[in-house]
């Protein structure tokens, strides 16, 4: 039971910085979590330790960490979702005859949690329990776009964040935030030989009541196939019949 009032203290704190826009300085989280200065600190310390919160020297600052998310994205994997989505993939399968499967992020990668392959296709390194950067996928990046900068900022806080597989994609957090923005503004995220050379890729998330993305779906095509325009659509509805099967508004 003596554990019981820090647990409850650090749970306050990981709550309330989940419910901010932006890092926050150590005085806001006092008086917000009705903390003394040195019992802040100390949690603060041991979070950051654990990689649950991140401390920005520079600025003095604190936001959510990497095990925030994983935690998030572990909730994500434990909802029926995959049950949810296994007739939605398959008959979006059936319509563009390209393989698709359903990620979920987890920390800066994405776990592929369901797949339906098209028959005739090529192979694809996106099996179920399979993690890719979540920064080179098309779901990755659907899933990114949707979610706060500040959050995108904690995720990928040093250039070694960045995992490089052919030498494409986004290196830094600026061209990250411009791919994320582009994202946003196309309403669907593309990947184009990032993954696997040859084989590209088009997604949308999907959105839970909060408007937080649980997942992304996407389809995989051979770059020889052509412009995914027709596939684009199809992507986008699939994802917005899930977001509505889960209580979510589609964009």
């Amino acid at each position: 039971m003596s554990q019981v009032p820090a647990a409850t203290r650090t749970l306050r704190v990981l709550r309330f910085l989940a419910s901010q826009p932006d890092p926050v300085p150590l005085d806001r989280i006092m008086r917000a979590c009705d903390l003394p200065r040195s019992t802040a600190y100390h949690l603060l310390r041991a979070m950051v330790e654990e990689g649950f919160v991140v401390h920005l020297v520079e600025e003095h600052r604190y936001g959510l960490g990497l095990a925030a998310f994983e935690v998030g994205s572990g909730y994500a994997r434990q909802e029926p979702l995959q049950r949810i989505a296994r007739r939605p993939l398959a008959d979006l399968v059936d319509r563009v005859h390209q393989s698709a499967h359903l990620a979920v992020l987890h920390g800066r990668d994405v776990l592929y949690v369901l797949e339906e392959r098209a028959p005739g296709r090529p192979p694809l390194v996106t099996d179920v329990g399979v993690r890719l950067p979540a920064q080179l996928t098309a779901s990755g990046r659907a899933i990114l776009a949707a979610l706060p900068a500040p959050q995108v900022r904690a995720l990928y806080s040093s250039p070694r964040d960045f995992v490089d597989r052919h030498g494409l994609g986004p290196r830094t957090l600026s061209s990250l935030r411009t791919l994320l923005s582009e994202t946003r503004q196309r309403g669907y995220a593309t990947e184009d030989g990032e993954v696997t050379p040859g084989l590209a890729s088009v997604a949308a998330a999907v959105l839970d009541h909060n408007g937080h993305p649980v997942a992304g779906v996407a389809v995989t095509y051979p770059v020889a196939d052509g412009e995914p325009a027709r596939m684009v659509g199809h992507v986008r509805r699939t994802a917005a019949g899930l977001t509505r099967r889960i209580g979510g508004t589609p964009d």
